[in-house]
């Protein structure tokens, strides 16, 4: 019964948190912020993380496709679909996961632990939409743009290590990406990325929102944001592909 609990709590936790806002200008502001928090704040990582498994995509690709039925072309529609499919839009999201759902339930739940959600709530303030609506709303929009980046950067990234090997020329490597490309294959990736950003930060934010007792635990909620964000963005992998691609 007890994940029965925590759904009950996770429900009742998005209902105050999508209830109506005091007052817009605040929560715009506080948008900002966590866009700047989430978007910049990530970019590097997702862009360095971007360009090396661009890398390895493409000398993976090239060295399984020795044999000379297959066209050397085949190495750039492999990267190309690897990454849009699955890389930039699901493991990127299970890094922001690491990243940005750890910091959410850290900083939320030693909001809890030093009773400033309970003064929130004598002021008057409505602490869930207060604090977890705006990370919602910046990720599920800056998110997309970060997934986005990660695309391109993946295939530069598989351009200049396919040039730099002499695993693919320049010509096959982009006639490779270009062959037969699917634009829904970028419309399912940014669908897939919107519903993970959700995941995050709502999931994070409830482990941080319900933390008890001290440090030792806001530690331990952050750590169970990080695990049951992966699990359910792995879950919803699974069941989006399932419904947009069967």
């Amino acid at each position: 019964m007890t994940w029965l609990t925590s759904l009950g709590r996770y429900y009742i936790l998005m209902t105050r948190t999508f209830s109506k806002p005091e007052k817009f200008s605040i929560y715009r502001k506080q948008i900002i912020k966590e866009i700047e928090n989430v978007g910049l704040g990530s970019l590097g990582i997702v862009a360095i993380i971007s360009l090396f498994m661009g890398a390895v995509i493409t000398i993976q690709s090239a060295f399984g496709f020795e044999s000379p039925w297959i066209p050397l072309y085949a190495v750039g529609v492999a990267s190309r679909d690897s990454i849009i499919l699955e890389f930039s839009p699901t493991i990127v999201s299970l890094i922001l996961a690491g990243k940005v759902g750890g910091n959410i339930a850290s900083e939320i739940g030693t909001m809890r632990v030093t009773e400033q959600i309970d003064a929130l709530e004598i002021m008057g303030v409505n602490p869930s939409g207060y604090l977890i609506l705006p990370k919602i709303i910046a990720a599920v929009f800056i998110n997309p743009f970060l997934i986005i980046i990660s695309m391109f950067l993946g295939l530069f990234g598989g351009y200049v290590a396919g040039i730099f090997t002499h695993a693919v020329t320049s010509y096959e490597y982009i006639y490779g990406i270009q062959y037969d490309f699917r634009p829904f294959n970028v419309s399912y990736a940014l669908i897939k990325t919107v519903v993970f950003a959700f995941i995050i930060t709502s999931v994070s934010a409830y482990h941080g929102y319900y933390t008890q007792g001290g440090a030792l635990e806001v530690g331990r909620s952050s750590t169970k944001a990080v695990v049951y964000s992966s699990i359910i963005i792995l879950l919803f992998n699974v069941l989006i592909t399932q419904i947009l691609l069967s």
